[in-house]
Parts: C-alpha cells; sequence; structure tokens
C-alpha cells in the first residue's frame, strides 16, 4: 500500500499548502467582522475604515515581490518559513495595533493599524509567488493548471470558513483574543511544514523515482510551451518581466480577479449590516454564501485549462481563452446587483459573479510557468506586485465610493475591474520567450 501512495506525495506537499493559503486568509479576512467594536472603539468613519483594510495592500504587494525573488534565490521552504512566522506574530499585534498608535505615534489610532497591517501585508505577500515556484518545481507538465488551482483551493475556502470562525471566536471571546487565536494557528502551520517540505522532490525521502520521473517527465510538453531549465535561472534578468506584453497583460487580468476577490472579502460584513440590518450573528452564515460557488470554480478551473491544453494543443485558449470567457460573466453578474433589492438575490449574483471570477484563478500563475518556469518565483513576484495594487485601490476606494455615492457604486466598479482584465487577456500568448533577452 506505501508503495501505491509515494507517486501521489505531491498532492501531501499541496494539501498543506491549501492548509497554509486557508490559514492565510482566515487571518486577513478575520478584520472585516471585527470591524464594528474596532470602529467603535477608535471613532472611525466608513473612509478611515477604508483606509485600514488598505493598507495592508501597500505592504503586500513589496512582499509578492521580495517574496518571489527569494524564492528563488534561497528556495521556497526558507521563504514559507519565514513569511509564515512573520505573519502570525503581526496577526497577534493586530489585537494591539490601535493603542500602540495612540502610546507610540502621537494618540492616532489610525496610524498604529497602518503600521501593524503594512507589517502584515509584507508578510503575508510572499504566498503565492512562492507558490508559484513550489508548483514549478513539484508539478508534472500536465498538471500544471490543477496543481495551482488545487493550491489555491484555499482561498475560497478559506474566505468561506472566515464568517463562522471569526463570528465564533468573536461571540465566544474578545476581538483582540481572536487575532491572537488566529496567530497562533499561523504558528502551528510553521512548525509541521519546516518538518514536511523540501524545495524540490528531487530531495525528498518520499518521493519515489516513479513519481519523479511523472514530474520531470518531457512527454506531455506542448512545442510552445517552455520547460524549467534551472541553468537559465540566472541568466533572465527581472526587468525582462516588462519586455514580456504577455506577462504584462496577464498581471493586469489578474488585477481585476483581485479588485473583484478583495472588494467582496473586506466589505461584504460591513456592506450586509449597513445595508441590510444584519446583526454579527447572523453573519456566520450569510457571509460564507458569496465563496460556495468559488470553492468549486477555483478546481474546476484548473482541470478545465488542462483539457483544453490537451485538447487543442493550443495555451492560448487554454489559459487566456478561459479568463476573458470568465471575466466577461464576471462582469455581467455585479453590473446586475445595483438593479436588485433583496438580499437573497443579491448575495446569489455575488457567488455566482465570485464562481465565475475564481473559474481562471490558476491560469493567471500557468501562464507565468508555461512561459518563464525558470524564474516562476521572480516573475510571479512581479505578476504579484502589480495584482496586489488592487488590494489599496479595493477596499479603499470602495470607502470613499460609499460615503459619495451608497454601496451599488462598488458593484459597479467591480464590473469594470473585470472588463479591464478581460481586455488585457485578450492579448494573453503565453509560451516559450520569443525574443532575445
Amino acid at each position: 500500500m506505501a508503495a501505491k501512495r509515494r507517486p501521489r506525495f505531491r498532492y501531501t506537499i499541496m494539501s498543506l499548502i491549501v492548509l497554509m493559503t486557508m490559514i492565510n486568509y482566515i487571518d486577513r479576512g478575520a478584520i472585516s467582522y471585527a470591524s464594528e467594536p474596532i470602529i467603535r472603539l477608535f471613532h472611525l468613519d466608513e473612509s478611515s475604515w477604508g483606509e485600514v483594510l488598505g493598507y495592508f495592500g501597500y505592504g503586500y504587494m513589496v512582499g509578492s515581490i521580495f517574496g518571489g525573488i527569494l524564492s528563488d534565490k534561497k528556495g521556497p521552504k526558507f521563504v514559507w518559513i519565514v513569511a509564515g512566522s512573520l505573519w502570525s506574530l503581526f496577526e497577534i499585534l493586530m489585537a494591539f495595533a490601535g493603542n500602540i498608535g495612540i502610546v507610540v505615534f502621537g494618540g492616532s489610532a489610525l496610524a498604529g493599524f497602518a503600521v501593524i497591517r503594512i507589517l502584515f501585508g509584507v508578510s503575508e505577500g510572499p504566498l503565492f509567488s512562492t507558490m508559484n515556484k513550489t508548483v514549478a518545481n513539484w508539478a508534472a507538465p500536465k498538471e500544471k493548471g490543477f496543481m495551482q488551482s488545487f493550491g489555491l483551493f484555499g482561498v475560497p475556502f478559506g474566505s468561506l470558513i472566515t464568517a463562522p470562525i471569526a463570528v465564533g471566536l468573536l461571540s465566544v471571546t474578545s476581538w483582540q483574543m481572536t487575532f491572537v487565536i488566529l496567530g497562533l494557528l499561523g504558528v502551528a502551520w510553521v512548525i509541521v511544514w519546516s518538518k514536511v517540505f523540501r524545495n524540490r522532490p528531487e530531495d525528498h525521502p518520499r518521493v519515489s523515482k516513479a513519481e519523479l520521473d511523472i514530474i520531470r517527465s518531457g512527454q506531455d510538453v506542448l512545442s510552445q510551451e517552455a520547460t524549467l531549465v534551472e541553468s537559465e535561472q540566472q541568466q533572465i534578468p527581472w526587468y525582462h518581466f516588462f519586455k514580456n506584453p504577455t506577462l504584462i497583460c496577464n498581471a493586469i487580468g489578474y488585477f481585476a480577479f483581485q479588485y473583484v476577490n478583495f472588494l467582496i472579502l473586506t466589505w461584504t460584513p460591513k456592506y450586509l449590516q449597513d445595508t441590510f440590518h444584519y446583526a454579527l450573528s447572523n453573519l456566520w452564515y450569510m457571509g460564507m454564501i458569496p465563496w460556495i460557488g468559488a470553492c468549486i470554480t477555483v478546481l474546476l478551473g484548473g482541470r478545465i485549462s488542462d483539457a483544453l491544453r490537451k485538447r487543442t494543443g493550443n495555451l492560448r485558449i487554454a489559459r487566456s481563452g478561459l479568463a476573458v470567457g470568465s471575466l466577461v460573466l464576471t462582469a455581467v453578474c455585479f453590473l446586475i446587483i445595483p438593479a436588485v433589492h433583496s438580499v437573497a438575490i443579491v448575495l446569489l449574483l455575488m457567488a455566482i459573479g465570485n464562481a465565475f471570477n475564481f473559474l481562471p484563478n490558476s491560469v493567471y500563475w500557468a501562464v507565468v510557468i508555461d512561459t518563464e518556469p525558470a524564474k516562476a518565483g521572480s516573475f510571479g513576484g512581479v505578476t504579484h506586485f502589480i495584482t496586489n495594487i488592487a488590494t489599496v485601490i479595493a477596499p479603499t476606494l470602495t470607502g470613499f465610493l460609499v460615503a459619495a455615492s451608497g454601496y451599488n457604486a462598488m458593484f459597479v466598479a467591480a464590473a469594470v475591474a473585470s472588463v479591464i482584465g478581460m481586455l488585457a487577456m485578450v492579448f494573453v500568448k503565453p509560451g516559450k520567450r520569443r525574443s532575445a533577452v
């Protein structure tokens, strides 16, 4: 029985990444459910609350690019352990952020939240660029799309269970203790990961020769598809990313995804409380609804992309084609929301729109691996840096839009972002480099 299990050990690694991604998203999403006591305690308004949510993105952009570079240079294990330890620490310090601001920053609780949220974002930033490097090292050519989507499953599922976990903790303890408990969960994951993971399957005693042959097989590589050649890694400068229109447009497409994703994650609880007057006790299940479909489509999208790759032999259809269609449908769903007034229909449209948004989630990372696998970490980091401009813009802009025009404006803005992403993905042509460095 042990011999039969070994050829699939790479899925054990990806399962642990799913768990870590879930913890990561619970950590970043919990603050949205603690909005009422924090706003009341520190006398914040909607615009300043949008700033609190948006500070995370400034650090997240920086962490994403440096995390990608470090995962290429130091290996993903080093980055996973350092990043996981730091974001767990800053999650715990979120319990004291406002008071730190009052004591250290001239009486400004907002400044305290700014510093801790930015450092928290820096720590969480390496997550997906390091995951991309891990997938480039561990995935077989024919399963890159699914392996990405498998790892990314933790995003919608983590977001879905954030609601019951955060509401449950807030119901039995204080919002400060909630952050402490969640931070300690991250520390536990880091300890387990440090003992189980290796940077490359060649270095892991539980990876059999049969599984390694599957991972390193060139049998299923398309003629247009780049392959992992470690000797190329230092020959490709980081700024080559900006010479490749495919990588730039892919990052813009991913920006659109992240805008919708982070908007729903950060503003849905307050939207439901302000518009439909739901109490915190109702949000444990209401906050889950927008993520239900996404938990299915994030996995389905990777399978569809890999199937299209196999059936058509065309990476552009398999990757960018899937993203274009999905983003169009995402935009349509969010454009309809301002015209309806039933909470059930609003949540249904949010769930369907978010499901379409997550369908090509793995595509954005697969495009980087398809095109520059030897720089999957660094170029994944640059991609994530551009993408996560949305983690600043989405919550901050929403705060201003809600204050000026009401909540309908935030749904229109989500639709506009999706259309921009769709137009960018039209120009994405994944595959080998076609110009000299």
